[in-house]
């Protein structure tokens, strides 16, 4: 079973940066899918940033292009999600996600919208709260 651990929200002012970290445990797995998701209250759960172990290619959704970068440490076992420039309706509840298998259909731009439905292991949510 695969176990991941988010944390690092809180809250920060507009134009702030926060970074988020998922640890995962134990996490020596070869083939896997890595992402950073978030909701908001009545939306669905979006797909923001990915990162497969077929590359290092990372994909990011539009909206936090060239503002949120992505990491992953393999040594450490840790996601990274380094936020700057946030804006209020970054303001969601974060989580990370994992799938024992490189999907790079859905971790690409065309196909992040789906890769919420592809997951099979969710940490826990870390709420990011930015106020104007």
């Amino acid at each position: 079973d695969v176990q991941l651990q988010a944390s690092g929200g809180g809250l920060v002012q507009a134009g702030e940066s926060l970074r988020l970290s998922c640890v995962a445990p134990g996490f020596t797995f070869d083939d896997y899918t890595i992402g950073w998701f978030r909701q908001t209250p009545g939306k669905e759960r979006e797909g923001i940033a990915c990162i497969t172990s077929s590359d290092d290619n990372i994909v990011y959704t539009d909206s936090v292009k060239g503002r949120f970068t992505m990491s992953w440490d393999n040594a450490k076992n840790t996601a990274y999600l380094q936020m700057a420039s946030l804006k209020p309706e970054d303001t969601a509840v974060y989580y990370c996600a994992t799938i024992l298998a490189a999907l790079t259909f859905y971790c690409s731009e065309r196909g992040l919208d789906t890769l919420p439905d592809t997951m099979s292991y969710w940490g826990k949510g870390t709420l990011v709260t930015v106020s104007s």
